[in-house]
């Protein structure tokens, strides 16, 4: 045995000489173990080395053994040499596949077979009108010098060994049928090389479809529109000048014959490109890495299925162009008023999610007063234009007031409101003496309202729909008497943050709950907000022992901690040092704990040399001079406390340091905000955020999920992974031991022991003047209710924290592994309604009252509760017993009552020739799904777990799609077999044996003509971070719009509803941006 650092060595598969042994290097490694390599492994001294392995994920199981055998066979291929060496080769060949045919009993294998005698076919066209006399030639001129079954690099430069990416190009569209580019730019002198070879492929009956850009004015015009009139031809353009949203250079060429293709590099569509420059493009073949070639297929028929691509029609769009290419090239220029009236505005996906929470509050929760928290510059007043567009167009004679306390705010909203109804005469601007005609659409601003409040002969119900924009600079005295003088049907509050200056609760006004907010990530990922640089500093105070009370730290004792320690100061100027560029020249913005600590920090960095100043309510009188003083650069540090403070809100703030625990989430991603905001010259926000070994009650998981939005991956995987999942532009990185110091607080908060909760449970009233139940708790502590049914049933858990009395256990076992294995993983208002109806009854039910629909939801409860078929004299005999314990009851009524009001998106109701409870849009469990379709039965409980469940007498097949397949988090040999190309085109790969010309295949191909209904539910993954399973999302029904290949095929599916918005981001995965 191997004790020294002293490696072995041992062959590795990519050497086909079996003397030929590598040292066993130190390092990472993503190798199968074969006897040999586990033979050397038992060598090694596991008091020296550590050694990791993983099992084979199921998923990638052929792809890796293929990939291992084929090395395998090839260093096998190699032994059989001489004169009948390839004789010898084939005959092996044919007996290896013999032994496949024999073990799987397939007779397919036999048609895989090679003749002793084979041979490479290289060409099949018909005689008849080729119009070639020398077919040779013909077939030497259209075929690429780099072979149709090898990858390889293309360097360029030229020289006399080189292959000439024009030269290639022109061979591949000669011998293509189909043919897709994507290009940052066009020029002319690079397109005319190819010019001959495009205009007879397209003349013959080629495809060509072309995506390019207007970014920095690179293309020709002249190139598009010639490209434009070809036949055969569609060329599409992103004409988004501000962002480069397509850097890519990629040439995909596919044929009938079944040997695609693709050349990606760094070639742009230009004659140094293509023919003299530097550039490197990678030749790809599908015959050697199909999976490669198959995600750039799929991610150009997203790009090209997308919004940010609009189709190129000359007569129509041969200005727009021109104006386009202009402007990339010389920038915007001077500002200039744009006619939102002559575009048609549609909201982003994410605003499309708050839109649909916005109409979830009001139609299935009923409460028509609403707070939309977002950080200024994320549309929140575009948002609000379609909230009331919608309202609008069903109540056309709607009358509309939207109030803000500046005429700037009023002037954008109106113009705002003007684009997305395109109306130019929408609105009439009330302030600084400016007067309506009339009051039917108005702009007014706080303080002009209020001054004419009592002579308004107007009726509390004039105003149908009324925004308050700002609410937080708004204070509750000005805006409160127009609420009490208007009661209008809705009510929109829009507001950066919920915290308010005056100290008065704006969510009073607003049913004491945030409808919606905008996530950060999303404004991010839509270029809305500067991309941020995080840096988790290590900091030198630790602050365990810092004294908590009421959800958050005593401040006068960080306070005193802080202004006694220069150290601490010291290394806050070291790490500016370190991460920023010039320490002389930052707007940096300091957030502290208290007014002493912030004077403390300006006086220091002063003393260090640094142009510092503080800001805090008791020097209100030099808010305006000091905001000004920061934005001239005359001094580069502000620190703060109150982050409301207006004098603070500079766009061009490009440092954001957080000098003290943020315990409000809110307060944080306002804090961030202030640096988010874009600004000519500033490429992103630094931000230094100092890490002291916190209190267990700190939330850095909220914090950090805030920052990479939504994914279906812990918040430690992330960090574990060097958070993979960050917005666009955007970065976290920590320092070691603030990385080590957040680890460990996020491992004891996402899954905290039993004995750790009932701690918890126990010390809440000393935590909240609220009294102790289920959802006051998760609300302080920020606990999923994951968390709570991982431990225990709620009620159980009090007693055993000494603040309840002694529970009933009958059917506490089947009520925790109902949570937490069915309702943790169903999101469904008509079905949680259906079952708290029960509940409030106690579960007394008389079947026979109830409506088929209603017994078909009692049967998925059923299985939900008590998860076995029968058990039970009769379907009512079961629900009924669940009502055996009234403390479980109470505890179901609670649960419901949270999960009904989390759910944020709308039930639609499907069209199919039978009944059944399941809605589009919502959550369910395979085993909900399979009773609700009557795959299951009271008696028999069905037992498919396969990815399709088909129904003969419902002629009805359910597809059960994971968009991750993959246990791995980047798998790229399954994760681009299903998903979205757009809001309604579903791609989908089917079972492995499914061909077009019969059998399930044809089925598919044949299925409306059939009268077959095709139903999609769709999940994210198998689970999600809290290692509960996940349903699948209902999307509805797909209708076959076309399909490719064979064993497996590939079908997209139209749907007849978009895909849900909360969906759309993990489904869309290979969507640009």
């Amino acid at each position: 045995m191997l004790k020294s650092k002293e490696l072995v060595y041992f062959k590795i598969d990519n050497s086909l000489n079996p003397s030929n042994f590598f040292k066993m290097q130190e390092g990472i490694y993503e190798s199968l173990i074969s006897k040999l390599v586990q033979s050397k492994l038992d060598d090694l001294d596991q008091e020296v080395f550590f050694v990791d392995k993983k099992p084979i994920d199921k998923t990638e199981a052929k792809d890796v053994l293929s990939q291992y055998f084929s090395v395998v066979l090839k260093r096998a291929l190699s032994y059989l040499s001489g004169e009948n060496a390839v004789l010898r080769q084939i005959e092996l060949v044919n007996k290896i596949i013999l032994l496949i045919k024999e073990e799987l009993d397939e007779e397919d294998f036999d048609q895989d077979l090679l003749a002793l005698n084979t041979s490479f076919l290289t060409a099949i066209y018909s005689k008849l009108d080729l119009g070639v006399s020398d077919f040779q030639a013909f077939l030497k001129s259209i075929t690429p010098e780099s072979r149709l079954i090898f990858s390889s690099l293309i360097t360029g430069g030229g020289g006399p060994k080189k292959l000439q990416m024009d030269g290639e190009l022109q061979k591949e569209i000669s011998s293509s049928d189909r043919i897709d580019f994507l290009v940052s730019f066009i020029k002319w002198e690079g397109l005319r090389l190819l010019m001959p070879q495009l205009e007879d492929f397209t003349n013959r009956g080629g495809k060509l479809r072309m995506i390019t850009t207007t970014y920095v004015g690179a293309t020709d015009a002249k190139s598009v529109e010639f490209l434009s009139k070809l036949p055969n031809t569609e060329v599409k353009v992103s004409y988004n000048t501000k962002n480069e949203r397509v850097h890519v250079k990629a040439y995909l060429f596919y044929r009938n014959t079944g040997f695609h293709t693709a050349y990606i590099g760094s070639s742009n569509l230009s004659k140094s490109a293509l023919t003299k420059g530097l550039e490197w493009n990678v030749k790809l073949s599908n015959q050697e890495i199909p999976h490669v070639i198959e995600t750039a297929q799929h991610t150009f028929d997203t790009y090209w299925n997308s919004k940010d691509f609009e189709t190129y029609y000359h007569l129509r769009h041969s200005e727009k162009l021109k104006t386009a290419l202009k402007e990339g090239r010389f920038g915007g220029g001077e500002a200039i008023e744009i006619n939102l009236g002559y575009f048609d505005l549609k909201p982003y996906t994410f605003q499309e999610e708050i839109l649909e929470k916005l109409e979830v509050e009001r139609t299935v929760h009923g409460r028509f007063r609403n707070l939309l928290v977002a950080a200024t510059g994320t549309g929140k007043t575009i948002i609000s234009a379609f909230d009331f567009k919608r309202f609008y167009q069903k109540n056309p004679a709607a009358k509309l007031l939207f109030v803000a306390h500046r005429k700037e705010i009023l002037q954008q909203a109106m113009g705002a409101f003007r684009g997305v109804l395109k109306d130019n005469n929408f609105g009439e601007l009330w302030v600084d003496g400016e007067e309506p005609t009339q009051y039917k659409q108005l702009f007014a601003s706080v303080q002009t309202l209020n001054n004419r409040l009592e002579g308004l002969e107007l009726s509390e119900g004039y105003f149908d729909f009324i925004i308050v924009d700002e609410v937080h600079h708004i204070s509750a005295s000005s805006y409160r008497p127009i609420l009490h003088k208007f009661a209008p049907q809705i009510l929109l509050g829009l507001t950066a943050t919920p915290e308010r200056m005056d100290g008065a609760d704006i969510l009073e006004d607003f049913c004491d709950h945030i409808a919606a907010e905008i996530r950060l990530p999303e404004a991010l990922n839509q270029k809305l907000l500067s991309p941020f640089n995080y840096f988790g500093i290590s900091d030198t105070v630790d602050i365990s022992q810092v004294s908590w009370s009421r959800g958050r730290y005593v401040p006068s004792e960080l306070s005193n901690l802080y202004t006694s320690n220069d150290q601490r100061v010291g290394n806050i100027i070291k790490s500016l040092d370190k991460y920023v560029t010039d320490i002389q020249e930052v707007r940096a913005l300091g957030f502290c704990v208290s007014q002493e600590h912030a004077q403390f920090m300006a006086e220091k960095f002063h003393l260090a040399g640094l142009r510092a100043d503080y800001l805090v309510s008791s020097r209100n009188d030099n808010r305006k001079e000091i905001r000004n003083r920061l934005k001239k650069k005359d001094i580069n540090y502000l620190f703060v406390v109150d982050i409301f403070n207006e004098g603070v809100d500079i766009p061009e703030i490009d440092t954001v340091l957080f000098l003290r625990p943020t315990e409000s989430l809110t307060v944080f991603l306002q804090q961030l905000g202030r640096g988010l905001r874009l600004a000519d010259g500033k490429d992103c926000l630094t931000v230094l955020d100092f890490v002291g070994n916190a209190r267990s009650e700190y939330d850095f998981e909220g914090k950090f999920r805030a920052m990479i939005g939504k994914t279906n991956t812990s918040i430690k995987s992330e960090l574990d992974r060097n958070f993979q999942h960050v917005p666009l532009g955007c970065s976290i990185i920590l320092e070691r031991q603030a990385r080590e110091t957040i680890l460990k607080n996020i491992s004891a908060s996402i899954s905290p022991n039993r004995n750790q909760l009932i701690q918890k449970i126990r010390n809440f009233q000393h935590q909240s003047e609220l009294p102790l139940t289920l959802k006051n708790f998760i609300q302080l502590y920020q606990y999923p209710l994951e968390i709570i049914y991982k431990r225990g049933v709620w009620q159980r858990l009090t007693f055993e924290a000494g603040v309840a009395t002694e529970p009933d256990s009958t059917n506490e076992k089947y009520w925790q592994s109902c949570v937490g294995k069915k309702w943790l993983s169903t999101e469904s208002y008509s079905y949680f309604k259906f079952i708290l109806g029960l509940a409030k009854k106690n579960f007394q039910v008389v079947i026979d009252d109830l409506s088929a629909i209603e017994k078909t939801m009692c049967l998925m409860l059923h299985y939900d509760f008590w998860q076995n078929a029968g058990g039970f004299k009769s379907l009512e005999t079961s629900i009924k017993a669940i009502g055996k314990n009234q403390g479980l009851v109470k505890e179901m009524i609670e649960v419901l009552e949270i999960s009904i009001d989390q759910i944020g998106f709308m039930e639609l109701e499907i069209n199919l020739p039978y009944e059944q409870p399941l809605k589009v849009h919502s959550r369910y469990t395979r085993d909900q799904i399979l009773a609700a379709f009557g795959f299951s039965s009271f008696e028999s409980k069905s037992s498919n777990r396969e990815g399709v469940a088909e129904s003969s007498e419902l002629n009805t097949e359910l597809l059960f799609i994971d968009l991750n397949k993959s246990d791995e988090h980047y798998s790229p040999t399954t994760m681009y077999e299903d998903y979205a190309l757009n809001e309604t085109l579903f791609h989908w790969q089917s079972q492995n044996s499914a061909r077009p010309d019969s059998g399930k295949g044809l089925s598919y191909v044949r299925h409306k003509a059939s009268g077959k209904r095709i139903l999609l539910f769709v999940r994210e993954e198998k689970q999600n971070q809290y290692k509960n399973t996940l349903g699948y999302v209902f999307i509805g029904e797909g209708n076959l719009q076309d399909h490719y290949g064979s064993k497996p095929m590939s079908i997209n599916w139209e749907l007849n509803e978009p895909i849900p918005p909360f969906l759309y981001q993990a489904s869309a995965k290979l969507s640009a941006g």
